[in-house]
């Protein structure tokens, strides 16, 4: 037998077709009995997927109340201030406070729908420049598809919530790519970045350990300084350097994720002197310290 190398990718067509690049990074999946959900102007670099079988839950967005509903998915881009309520046992007015176990076939759920938020919620990342889309809380009503996937996998939950197999990520996977699809594509502007922004975009990317100053961020662009950081502004509604801020505390969210590393150690990984000034850029991007952050006392 003969291995063809010269056709590309084995296509008989000469008409070149361009695809997106989506790389769907999970991060947790978990089915959860809450009984308290006070989590106040909660910043994360990741996305969240929620829904909850049961009413009570509430999320607030620049003074928007989303009074969250079994028939409808809640998505949350990274980046995006928020707030959550469980308003059967609302105690705080600020910081984070998480109260709830795992859900498994222990439990019969309906003894617990009274007094409990029944909670699933994913969280995970798309890859640049999918990460860096507008903020925003979106409503998705469930359809039949998404209700099928949805009851497999918080089935799944209640059985296995550590080692997943082959089938329950490729169902989860599809899951939350069904789930995006349904919004609507004022979100997806990102798409038709400019060449030049994308450029710097991705030399962050695999240099977010540097220090990375606007001339040099303009010079991969082959642009002036000012010229560029306003064509930055204007692609992502954000600054070149709160950009690079808010991608290196997501880096740094993604190591604690990840490793054991130490925050003195994440801080010199990241380009920080030390981590007295890497803590703050912490807390003033994410909203919580990195210890809080460390000890996953957040949904």
């Amino acid at each position: 037998m003969k291995l063809v190398k010269d056709i590309e990718l084995g296509d008989p067509s000469s008409n070149k077709q361009n695809f997106i690049g989506l790389k769907l990074n999970l991060l947790c999946c978990r089915y959860w009995l809450l009984d308290l959900w006070d989590c106040h102007d909660m910043v994360f670099p990741f996305w969240r997927l929620y829904w909850n079988k049961n009413a009570g839950g509430e999320l607030i967005h620049q003074n928007k109340v989303y009074t969250m509903t079994p028939n409808c998915l809640y998505i949350i881009p990274p980046f995006t201030s928020f707030s959550s309520h469980y308003t059967k046992n609302h105690r705080y007015n600020d910081g984070i406070h998480v109260s709830g176990k795992h859900l498994t076939n222990d439990y019969i759920e309906k003894e617990y729908e009274d007094n409990h938020l029944i909670h699933f919620f994913v969280h995970f990342n798309l890859g640049v420049p999918f990460d860096n889309v507008y903020p925003g809380v979106f409503k998705i009503e469930l359809t039949d598809y998404l209700e099928d996937r949805l009851h497999y996998l918080i089935e799944r939950l209640k059985i296995e919530n550590k080692d997943f197999k082959l089938t329950f990520n490729l169902k989860l996977h599809a899951f939350i790519k069904e789930s995006l699809t349904n919004i609507g594509p004022e979100l997806w502007k990102v798409i038709n970045m400019d060449e030049r922004v994308l450029k710097v975009i991705r030399y962050i990317e695999i240099n977010i350990e540097q220090k990375l100053s606007n001339p040099k961020m303009a010079e991969i662009a082959n642009m002036a300084p000012n010229s560029f950081a306003r064509l930055f502004k204007e692609e992502m509604n954000i600054t070149i350097q709160n950009f690079i801020q808010n991608r290196k505390m997501a880096k740094a969210c993604d190591i604690f994720e990840q490793t054991n590393d130490s925050i003195e150690e994440v801080s010199f990984k990241l380009g920080f002197s030390d981590r007295y000034h890497f803590s703050r850029v912490f807390k003033s991007v994410i909203g919580l310290t990195p210890a809080t952050y460390r000890s996953g006392r957040y949904t």
